[in-house]
């Protein structure tokens, strides 16, 4: 496949700024694909799979700041996330996405119209938009969001109307944050009109990807889980955003699906997020299950999970424009429950099981080959 733009909502994020760089050093053979799932043997990587490759991608995107890319990965680079040389080996490629970064508190009009510009300066033959931007509040609903003859423009909150530019300009949507984003039956709606193809929602990438593989083990074995709690500590952007409890009640919400979806039922315990700015680009999550066994047992179970939530994103990121972009080519239109393996929350699917999540993206991902 050729000529397919990734457009990064957030694009001066760290996570954004990591996906950029990822890309152009394995454009020029400076790593590897390691963490991208659709780069493993499971996936026939090559040509065979039709998925447009890596190093072929053409980044834009919008942002509400102005710190330039080649500052931003100097920045994560110092915090150990990136390589120290690839600011500097890379800065060309850096600066050419920055200058293909727009504002993003536009009017929908511009945003579409920045979508279609870049679409036709590359000439690119689809575009991908992917939401990496800061968590949102939850959204009241509005009777006006069920169908699309009434939609008022004016109530959608930003993840929305980004969602809205980007199905109105012909593009593919991801929402790999827990904000609303296409999650509206008026825009699902608006997505199979256009013919294009979504998925989301929040990206699963570190206590929630565990939880989704033990969860199943404990199901699978008849153990009695009775309560399950887990603590979040996070620095960075991500978790100041989320020290604000309206913010911080949607991430909540999404990272508590896993566990129900799995074994059937609410069990005692809840998740925890707590901002540390000490932390940094780094967060440390902590679990503590409960469970009972033969005979009524009382057992327990505890991990922690201390990772780099950028460097756990942006693969997952390039795997899924790149799924959603050969969809598109594919004809494939509306949501992509099959892509639920990527997500906390998934939307169109109630399968939280990581083994079978897995399974069903690999028949996608053969279908689609």
């Amino acid at each position: 496949m050729a000529g397919v733009g990734v457009w990064l909502i957030g694009a001066r994020g760290s996570v954004a700024t990591t996906v950029v760089t990822g890309a152009a050093a394995i454009k020029a053979g400076l790593t590897t694909a390691q963490g991208c799932v659709t780069e493993t043997t499971d996936f026939s990587p090559g040509d065979a799979t039709g998925l447009p490759a890596i190093g072929d991608l053409v980044f834009g995107g919008h942002d509400i700041v102005e710190t330039s890319l080649r500052k931003r990965a100097e920045r994560l680079s110092e915090a150990g996330v990136l390589p120290v040389s690839f600011p500097t080996l890379l800065a060309r490629d850096l600066d050419e996405t920055d200058a293909e970064i727009r504002p993003g508190n536009a009017p929908i009009d511009r945003l579409i119209e920045d979508l279609v510009g870049f679409r036709e300066r590359h000439g690119l033959d689809r575009v991908v938009v992917v939401n990496v931007s800061s968590t949102e509040p939850p959204v009241a609903w509005h009777p006006g969001f069920g169908r699309l003859e009434s939609l008022d423009l004016d109530l959608l909150p930003p993840s929305s109307r980004y969602a809205y530019a980007a199905f109105s300009a012909g593009c593919g949507y991801v929402e790999f944050t827990p904000s609303t984003g296409p999650a509206l039956p008026a825009l699902d709606e608006l997505a199979v009109a256009r013919g294009v193809p979504y998925a989301g929602r929040d990206g699963k990438t570190g206590e929630t990807l565990v939880k989704s593989a033990l969860a199943p083990m404990f199901a699978g074995r008849a153990l009695r889980v009775r309560s399950w709690s887990g603590l979040n500590l996070l620095g960075g952007g991500d978790g100041a955003t989320l020290a604000d409890p309206a913010a911080r009640s949607s991430k909540e919400i999404s990272k508590g699906r896993a566990v129900a979806g799995v074994l059937g039922q609410e069990v005692d315990g809840q998740t925890h997020i707590d901002f540390v700015p000490d932390f940094g680009e780094w967060k440390t999550a902590w679990d503590h299950v409960s469970f009972e066994g033969f005979l009524g047992v009382r057992m327990a179970l505890q991990f922690t999970w201390q990772g780099c939530d950028s460097a756990l994103a942006a693969p997952l990121v390039l795997d899924l424009a790149r799924l959603v972009a050969r969809a598109h080519e594919k004809g494939r239109t509306g949501l992509l429950p099959d892509l639920a393996y990527f997500f906390k929350d998934p939307l169109g699917s109630d399968e939280h099981r990581l083994p079978a999540q897995y399974e069903r993206l690999r028949a996608f991902a053969r279908d689609l080959a």
